[in-house]
């Protein structure tokens, strides 16, 4: 699982299908901090979920559960859930000219609750000690010395939505197939920066790609996934993998090398294709909780 959203979502989805308890929303959750608060961005927010407006008393988990089964209810079909990907340029699934949207995009993540007439939106915000260091990432991401990523809580402000959003159908066997192409290019991209790499003081990327992959173990699926959806997660967390560790090495130095030239040519196009396999592979899994 590569961001809170998407725990939420698959979870939540499949507590409120009868699939899952909620102590295994909770679980799921807890991964990525143990603090979770919940809080209403406006008083329609508040009057769709439940939440308290205007006095803000910042329930925890239990209550950002809550909140989704009350923005679900209302909803006529199900799954009465949606993921977003926003990025600056791509914006599916937003509505147009909205804070929600606006930070949405700053997340680079979200998720869409309820009936068309009354969505809510959540959107997910780490929260950091005092005093975290900011540092100019490169290969010091590496690092747990001097990158320490850990929160210590995650807060998810609800919005209240304007109107219905156009939310786009992908289609997971596409997805899957331009996925594919996309692993070949970016093994091939990470050879180019291997063989870029070699003598330096940057380390072996492939090794670096395992690490990334690891620090995503300990998240998992519902039972009820369907096996293609989550071999295309699968692939698509790999080719992620390689464009994070590339992030990393090319403005290091190596970007003088023709070789990491043509690897990062080939790696920026993929990260479209890793946002629609995702969105593709979540949506099967949130109507696969429905079909029993």
């Amino acid at each position: 699982m590569w961001c809170p959203s998407v725990s939420l979502s698959v979870w939540a989805n499949s507590w409120l299908a009868g699939a899952a308890a909620p102590d295994d929303v909770l679980d799921a959750l807890s991964l990525w901090t143990p603090r979770h608060s919940v809080t209403a961005y406006d008083s329609a927010a508040a009057e769709r979920t439940g939440l308290s407006w205007p006095d803000l008393d910042d329930p925890g988990a239990v209550s950002l559960l809550q909140t989704m089964r009350t923005a679900a209810r209302a909803a006529g079909t199900q799954p009465a859930i949606t993921l977003a990907l926003p990025v600056p340029g791509d914006v599916r699934g937003l509505p147009p000219n909205t804070q929600f949207g606006r930070d949405a995009i700053a997340a680079g993540e979200a998720v869409l609750v309820g009936p068309p007439e009354a969505l809510v939106g959540l959107v997910p915000d780490f929260e950091y000690p005092d005093g975290f260091p900011e540092t100019d990432l490169g290969t010091d991401m590496f690092d747990p010395d001097i990158f320490d990523p850990e929160p210590s809580g995650l807060s998810w402000t609800v919005y209240s939505l304007p109107g219905p959003v156009i939310v786009e159908y992908f289609d997971l066997g596409e997805a899957e197939y331009a996925l594919r192409d996309a692993v070949r290019s970016a093994a091939d991209a990470l050879g180019a920066l291997r063989a870029g790499a070699s003598g330096g003081d940057i380390g072996d990327p492939r090794r670096l790609v395992e690490q990334v992959l690891d620090s995503t173990l300990a998240h998992r699926v519902p039972d009820h996934s369907p096996a293609r959806a989550v071999r295309v997660l699968e692939n698509a967390a790999h080719v992620d993998a390689i464009i994070t560790v590339s992030s990393g090495l090319i403005p290091s130095g190596l970007q003088s090398s023709s070789e990491v030239q043509v690897a990062s040519d080939a790696l920026r196009p993929l990260t479209a294709v890793v946002r629609s396999a995702r969105l593709a592979a979540v949506e099967a899994i949130l109507h696969s909780a429905w079909r029993g």
